[in-house]
This record gives structure tokens, sequence and C-alpha cells, in this order.
């Protein structure tokens, strides 16, 4: 469910008190579909509200919710997700793909996009985490991305993906404010920084940040819609001229 108006809003969150409900008066595991960031949002808006069940994520920037409490329920229960490996059947002649390519092969299938999680994306491959009850029926009916026929095998063990390696950059701020950072990071103007809090574009750590004044802490994640995320690294020394150098993990 994208949670674009008012209306899908209130809905996200009668969802989420049904699910915390569930979890806690039949003691079982109960679980969200994949929640972008402003889904996301949403539920750590309503964090206090449902406190009475634990909880816990599974995925990176596009993640599953799980309510339960594993020391309570005395058991726990895997997050039913599968990962997809996506792969020319003849590499030699296939194209290469992006994120986008392989997103709207997979939305012109006609699933719901609550199925489909993070999808991470090789020169010529991709891996895709969704539901484990879609797996099946995209394995058996996506057979093309752009004009590249292609296979799609269920990996085994999901740790054997390969792992997205971040860029290290290193770049020099009057200080640890985030919308100064963003604006080194992705070299743009003061003004279009502030643009993305006003937007509400900017998250830290999947909660949205509309304090742009805000300063970042070593580790933090930062979401910038449309521009990617990086990590936090804290700062490195500082400038005979009073600037700061900090480390950057960027995710392209």
């Amino acid at each position: 469910m994208a949670a674009d108006t008012e209306k899908d809003l209130q809905k996200l969150r009668n969802r989420f008190r049904e699910l915390a409900d569930k979890s806690y008066h039949q003691n079982i595991y109960t679980f969200s579909g994949f929640l972008g960031l402003s889904e996301q949002d949403v539920f750590w808006q309503m964090e206090r509200e449902l406190s009475f069940v634990g909880y816990s994520f599974w995925g990176e920037d596009r993640k599953i919710l799980r309510f339960g409490n594993p020391a309570e329920m005395g058991y726990e229960e895997e997050f039913p997700v599968v990962c997809i490996h996506m792969k020319p059947l003849l590499s030699k002649f296939s194209d290469r793909f992006s994120h986008r390519d392989f997103l709207g092969a997979l939305m012109n299938l006609g699933i719901d996009r609550s199925t489909i999680g993070d999808i991470k994306v090789g020169e010529k491959e991709g891996y895709l985490f969704c539901q484990e009850s879609i797996a099946r029926y995209i394995c058996e009916n996506l057979d093309k991305v752009k004009h590249t026929n292609i296979k799609c095998e269920i990996v085994e063990d999901i740790g054997e993906v390969p792992k997205e390696e971040p860029e290290e950059m290193v770049v020099l701020a009057s200080g640890e404010r985030i919308d100064g950072v963003i604006s080194k990071v992705y070299n743009m103007s003061r003004s279009d920084s502030l643009a993305m809090f006003r937007e509400k574009k900017v998250y830290v750590n999947g909660r949205l940040c509309e304090n742009n004044s805000r300063s970042l802490k070593c580790g933090e994640t930062v979401n910038v819609r449309g521009y990617g995320k990086f990590i936090y690294d804290g700062v490195n020394y500082e400038t005979k001229k009073g600037k700061l150098s900090l480390k950057i993990r960027l995710f392209r």
C-alpha cells in the first residue's frame, strides 16, 4: 500500500493496529507487506501507541514489519521472504539492466507493490527480495526484461546474495548539520538541499526528518528520495580553516 493520500495513511494506520492486536491477542506473529520509507514513518509515528506488542523489521530500504515478541512467545518465526535471482538466458547478448528496468517488468505482471522488497542490480543480472507467497508466480511469469529473455531462480541461501558495496568518500563541511552534509554529498546548492526537507524527502534511519539543522550522529543512515542513501561515519579531522572532514559511505 502506497501511503500517498490521507485516506491511504488512515488505512495503513488501521492495518498496523489490526496486525498488532491480532499478534497480541492470538499470541502469533503477524507481518505487514514491504513498506517504503513514507510507510515506515507512519509506523514510527505510532510506535508509542503500538508499544504493547513487540516488533522488528527485516530489509534494507523497503522493509517488512513483524509484530510479536520471541521472548514472550517462546519461539521465533522467520520473515516470509525469499530472494529471486534474475539473469539472462544468454548473457553475451543481454542488455544492461537498471533498477527501473526490473521494477517495470515486475509491475507489468500486475502484482502488488507491497509484495516486492529491494532489488539489487548487477550489470546483467538482478536479485529480488519478495514475499514468499508471490515468488513462484514471479518465477513462472517473469521471462523478459527490456528486450532480453531471462530466467528466474529462487536463491537457496539469502546470505550468499552479493552485498552492495558503498563508495567511501570524504566531504568538507562547516559542521555536521544534515542539510549541509546533504548538499556536499550530492553536490547541490544549499537551497536545493533545503527543498528536500520542505518536500519531505529526507529520512534518517527510516524516520522522516524535517529538521534541516539536525546534527548527524556517527553510524546514521540518510535516505534522500530521488538521490539515494549514505551512511555518515563521523568526523575525520578538522582543517586549519575550521572545516570538518566528514567520512561518508555512499550507495549509488
